[in-house]
Formats: structure tokens, sequence, C-alpha cells
């Protein structure tokens, strides 16, 4: 990992666990997961959102004042909008969407889940993701939450990530190695 890459996940790691402690010293869990779930959406189907948390030409106090006005039209919890309001203060806000994936893996962990980020070729139905999270489940033990996006680039398969540990069973991984041994033969 590069030095500003880890640093803006040591940053975002700090805010996400002071975020997570003040949350669970207020009995709010329920209603953090409920705001980092939505956070996260809003930060997923809005540029405008994106470019306002990493630009640089936006200022301090209008990114407060973008975030504040988000934080209330959401209905987002004190503890979050506070901590969002105080980020863009201190320009911090980059920090803000890996603040939500340390967020979301920190919830998961206090209900005893495990989070698989899984990308496909095509949406999954309500039956394969459910097969997907029971086959999951057996072989790590745990609950599984499946977090799926839709990546056209795979072609076909799919590509799952528990922790440390990635299974690419997508068509674009067998071109590669076909590719690659195709290269070897040579």
């Amino acid at each position: 990992m590069s030095e500003p890459a880890s640093i803006s996940t040591g940053i975002a790691q700090r805010y996400a666990q002071a975020v997570f402690e003040l949350s669970r010293e207020g009995d709010a869990l329920s209603k953090l997961e409920a705001d980092v779930t939505a956070l996260d959406e809003a930060i997923r189907s809005s540029s405008d959102l994106r470019g306002v948390l990493v630009s640089p030409l936006v200022s301090r106090k209008e990114q407060g004042a973008a975030l504040g006005a988000l934080a209330q039209k959401m209905g987002l919890g004190d503890v979050l909008s506070n901590t969002l309001r105080l980020m863009a203060s201190k320009r911090r806000l980059f920090v803000v969407p890996n603040m939500v994936v340390v967020l979301k893996r920190m919830l998961s962990e206090e209900r005893g889940e495990v989070t698989a980020e899984v990308r496909t070729a095509k949406a999954l139905s309500e039956a394969q993701a459910g097969k997907l999270a029971q086959a999951l489940k057996s072989s790590t033990g745990k609950d599984v939450r499946l977090d799926v996006t839709v990546d056209d680039a795979l072609i076909g398969g799919l590509v799952v990530k528990i922790g440390s540990r990635m299974i690419d069973m997508s068509v674009r991984a067998k071109l590669n190695a076909l590719q690659n041994t195709m290269k070897e033969v040579r």
C-alpha cells in the first residue's frame, strides 16, 4: 500500500472508530447502520457528492454547508452528521468513502457477520444470492452479508472477496490465464 493510501486509511479508521464508539455508547448502532447504508448509497449514486468530498476547489465552509444540508435531508443521526461537519472543517472529507467501508465492516463484526464483496457480470437473482450466501456461510462459519456490484468487464462469472481472501471465477480471469499460458508456449 502506498504511503498516501495508508495515511488516508488510517484517518478513515480513526474517524470510523470514534463514530462507532460514540454510537455504541448512545445505544444508536441500529441508527448508525441505517445512516451508513444511506450515505454509502448516496456516495455511489451521486457524482456531485463525490466531487464535493474530494475537490480542493470547494472551500471548507462550502463543504461543511453541503454536508450539513445533506445530513439534514437524509435524516442522519447527530453523531454521523457532526462527524461529517468536523471532517469538512478539517479538510478530511476525502476519506469519507473509506470511513463508510470501515464502519460497515465494524457493524458487521458487531453482529457476528462477515461481509463478502461480490462483483458479478450481471445482477444476481434472490435465489442465486441466497445460495451464494449459504455456501459462503458454510465456508466461513459465520453469517455472510453480500455487498454485490455489477461489473460488465468480468464478461461472465463473479469475483468474491471476504477479508483478505479472494475467489475469482470470472470469464475475464480465465481468459487472462489462458492468454498467459499461450505466451509461455511460444
